[in-house]
């Protein structure tokens, strides 16, 4: 509540890494993510824990979103063009690719509450989750939502509206973790429901319209993000186009380049994956581990 009043009354006391608007969704998301993690993390045998890299990663990953919603840089993001698209890289590529390929679910599930656990694993909350997985519809509405929200006039109705504009973020940052997390999915064909095979396809596939609509952007010779002009620019040495072609760029290059490093690791999983079932007794013989328990 302290961090709500002061952002709300008297914001210029904050330092920078402070909420500039604070969000409650926002900041429970990440204590609870937090807290269940490091509960399941605890409960979890030594043996089995997660190793410290995907702890890092878990960590990295969050702490990114955090940064771009609930610090001073939310401000900046509101105010130039650029900013709000790297905002969005990170809510929407890098924050959640780094939290899939750190796999903190089985962790953070398990230091959840019952009644918690019992909802996620009810019927209608895992057949939605069944549904979002489905490749074709995975990869549309990663592609659809960002081009969605780039619409001039969307984007315009989006930073004006503060439901809409929390609507926004949440939407990359949920279907960027939904996306992530099933292109880098570490298990096997039968326990994640897809081959290795669709999972690279998926990570290719998304690349090439992300390209095209910052392709569009960037080479557009005409401001098609007047919201910057009306709230105000917070560098007005950089002019509207200029801004707006940073921001194409950000909107084409770095997405691109995830793709293609979420390709080489499907492929090292599926390496990795072989690797496995090599080491595993023929399919005739009879494992000790079978019948000694």
């Amino acid at each position: 509540m302290s961090l709500w009043w002061l952002s709300r009354f008297h914001v210029a006391l904050l330092p920078v890494w402070a909420p500039w608007d604070f969000s409650f969704s926002w900041f429970f998301s990440a204590a609870f993510s937090l807290l269940w993690y490091w509960i399941g993390y605890r409960r979890t045998p030594i043996a089995e824990r997660p190793r410290p890299w995907r702890t890092l990663l878990f960590l990295i990953g969050l702490g990114s979103i955090y940064a771009v919603l609930q610090t001073r840089f939310e401000y900046l993001a509101e105010h130039m063009f650029f900013l709000n698209r790297f905002q969005h890289v990170i809510m929407h590529h890098l924050g959640p690719f780094l939290m899939a390929l750190a796999w903190p679910w089985p962790t953070i599930v398990r230091g959840m509450p019952g009644f918690v656990r019992r909802t996620i694993d009810s019927a209608p909350v895992l057949y939605l989750l069944h549904i979002a997985r489905q490749p074709f519809l995975a990869a549309f509405l990663f592609v659809g939502l960002i081009a969605l929200w780039l619409i001039p006039a969307v984007h315009f109705r989006a930073m004006i509206n503060p439901d809409l504009y929390l609507l926004m973020n949440w939407t990359m940052v949920g279907d960027g973790l939904l996306f992530w997390s099933l292109v880098l999915d570490p298990r096997a064909r039968k326990e994640a429901g897809i081959s290795f095979g669709v999972r690279a396809a998926l990570a290719v596939g998304v690349m090439f319209p992300q390209i095209l609509i910052g392709a569009i952007i960037a080479l557009s010779r005409r401001d098609l993000y007047d919201f910057y002009a009306w709230c105000g620019r917070i560098y007005p040495s950089i002019g509207p186009l200029d801004d707006q072609h940073l921001g194409g760029l950000i909107v084409w290059i770095p997405p691109a380049m995830m793709s293609a490093v979420a390709l080489l690791l499907v492929l090292n999983a599926l390496r990795l994956q072989e690797l496995r079932a090599e080491k595993q007794p023929a399919g005739g013989g009879i494992a000790a581990s079978r019948w000694t328990g």
